[in-house]
């Protein structure tokens, strides 16, 4: 297994598991088994249940071809539109448990989903994954090609603490919350948060914490606040759990 030390913007360390070669795989053939249920039971159903072949077979060649592909773009868009939807996991991955982060230690975003379904070309269709495997084996980070340019990897969720567990904080029934621009945040976002607020705090480095509470500020876009950056962050993670708990 490999470790993986993600220096976040906030300058503290967080350690993650690199997803092994074989979970890779795994998740890939089990997309795979997905994609080719799909067309299997598309094409029965259109050309079996409709009776579109005799249709399609008058046609020209190029009016088949449109018709083929129509048909092929789920699979051809299948892992950018999952891993944007399941915030970096596909089925496969989902079904692995392992997922798509950004080196920084942030959410990837839909840039980085392109840039890395963009390269599968090169990664995974060129010579049936051969370059994909030798990269993601020789990287120190466990990255294919998809993942340096993208600044990404791929990490292992199986034997960690969930992240909605880590985030966690006690709230009183009678809690008012104070700061309801804080849904803005991610539960990425709010973990980071937390283990920063915790070690600085722990360290009684204040620096760290005025350069999080800026930080906060500006992503969650808050205006007027009158409390101590400690007092800041607490309620800011107070204010996340109410909101996201009571979802």
């Amino acid at each position: 297994m490999i470790e993986l030390q993600i220096n976040t913007t906030q300058n503290v360390n967080i350690n993650f598991t690199a997803a092994s070669v074989g979970e890779r795989i795994l998740a890939y053939i089990i997309d795979w088994v997905i994609k080719i249920a799909y067309i299997v039971v598309a094409f029965q159903i259109v050309f079996n249940l409709f009776e579109w072949d005799k249709a399609i077979d008058e046609m020209d060649g190029w009016s088949q071809r449109a018709i083929y592909m129509s048909f092929l773009l789920p699979v051809m868009f299948y892992s950018l539109v999952f891993e944007s939807l399941l915030e970096g996991q596909t089925i496969g991955k989902r079904i692995m448990k392992i997922k798509v982060v950004k080196i920084d230690g942030y959410q990837a975003g839909i840039a980085e989903y392109i840039m890395r379904w963009f390269l599968r070309i090169v990664d995974l269709n060129m010579m049936s994954g051969i370059v994909a495997l030798i990269v993601i084996v020789t990287s120190k980070k466990s990255q294919r090609l998809g993942d340096m340019t993208a600044g990404t990897s791929v990490i292992t969720l199986r034997n960690n603490v969930n992240i909605n567990h880590t985030i966690l904080e006690e709230l009183e029934d009678s809690y008012i919350p104070t700061y309801p621009n804080v849904i803005k945040l991610s539960d990425n976002d709010a973990r980071i948060i937390k283990e920063t607020y915790v070690r600085a705090k722990a360290s009684r480095d204040y620096e760290t914490l005025t350069k999080l509470r800026k930080k906060i500020i500006e992503v969650v876009e808050i205006k007027d606040f009158n409390d101590t950056d400690i007092q800041f962050i607490d309620t800011i993670l107070k204010d996340y759990n109410y909101y996201t708990q009571g979802m």
